[in-house]
C-alpha cells in the first residue's frame, strides 16, 4: 500500500520531469538532471545550470548564467551572464556579470549592481552594492547602502546592531575598507575614503580620508621569550623524540 508520503514524492516527481523537459526543450543547458526546478521558475535559453542546484519559487535566471554546482536560489533574480557557485540566496535581485561565490550566502533584501563580486565566505542581508563593489571573502555586510567600485577587505563587518536595534552604515563611492574593519553602525564612510586595517570605525568618515582607529603598537623586549621559554622547551625534546 502506498504511503502518503510516497504519493506525494511520485507527484512531485511527475511535475519536476515536465518542468525539466519544459527548460530543456527552451534551450536551458543541462549537464545532469540531479537538479530539483519549482514549476514558476524562470531559466534563459542559454544558460547553465550545474548538478545539484535547487531553484525555488519567484526564481529569474538570466541569459548566459552558469549555476551551480550545489547552488540555491529562492526567489530571488540573477542578471544576464553572472555566475553563481555553491552558494545560497534568497529573496535578493543580483545585477548582470555579477560573480557569486563559492560559499557566499545571501539573505533577503540584498540588491546588487551590474559587475559585483561577492566571494567567499560572504554574507550579506537588507542592504545595496552598487556597480563593480568586490566583496572577495570572510565579510558581513548587514543593513548598509554600499557606493560603486568599492573593495572591501577580508574580515570586514558591518556591526549593526546594538542589542535592541538594527542600524545601517552608509559607504560612499570608490571607498576602500582594509582589512579587519569593524564599521559600528550607524557610520557613514564619504566617497573615496580609506580606512587602515585593524580600525574599529565610530564616526563618520569624510570623503577622501584616512580613518585609522587602533591603538600604536608597543613592543615589550624580551617579554615574550621569557612566557614562551617552557613552551618551545618542550615542543624541541618533542621534535628530538620523533623518529628521523
Amino acid at each position: 500500500m502506498q504511503t502518503d508520503a510516497a504519493a506525494a514524492f511520485a507527484a512531485a516527481q511527475a511535475q519536476y520531469k515536465q518542468t525539466f523537459e519544459k527548460h530543456l526543450a527552451n534551450g536551458v543547458n543541462f549537464m545532469s538532471d540531479q537538479v530539483w526546478i519549482d514549476p514558476e521558475v524562470e531559466i534563459a535559453p542559454g544558460a547553465t545550470i550545474l548538478p545539484g542546484c535547487i531553484l525555488r519559487g519567484n526564481t529569474k535566471i538570466g541569459a548566459g548564467c552558469v549555476v551551480g554546482p550545489n547552488s540555491l536560489l529562492e526567489n530571488t533574480e540573477l542578471g544576464d551572464d553572472s555566475t553563481f557557485n555553491a552558494s545560497q540566496a534568497y529573496d535578493s535581485r543580483l545585477g548582470a556579470g555579477n560573480k557569486i561565490g563559492p560559499y557566499t550566502h545571501i539573505r533577503p533584501n540584498t540588491v546588487t549592481g551590474p559587475g559585483v563580486h561577492l566571494g567567499a565566505y560572504v554574507e550579506t542581508k537588507n542592504s545595496g552594492l552598487g556597480q563593480g563593489t568586490t566583496v572577495s571573502h570572510l565579510t558581513y555586510i548587514g543593513d548598509s547602502d554600499v557606493g560603486e567600485y568599492c573593495n572591501f577587505g577580508c574580515g570586514t563587518v558591518t556591526s549593526n546592531y546594538d542589542g535592541e536595534a538594527k542600524h545601517r552604515c552608509k559607504i560612499g563611492d570608490f571607498v576602500f575598507l582594509g582589512c579587519n574593519t569593524n564599521l559600528i553602525a550607524p557610520v557613514t564612510v564619504g566617497d573615496g575614503a580609506y580606512t587602515a586595517a585593524g580600525s574599529t570605525i565610530t564616526g563618520e568618515v569624510p570623503a577622501g580620508a584616512l580613518a585609522i582607529a587602533r591603538s600604536r603598537q608597543t613592543n615589550k623586549d624580551g617579554w615574550a621569550e621569557k612566557k614562551l621559554g617552557a613552551y618551545i622547551a618542550k615542543k624541541k625534546k618533542l621534535k628530538e623524540q620523533q623518529p628521523k
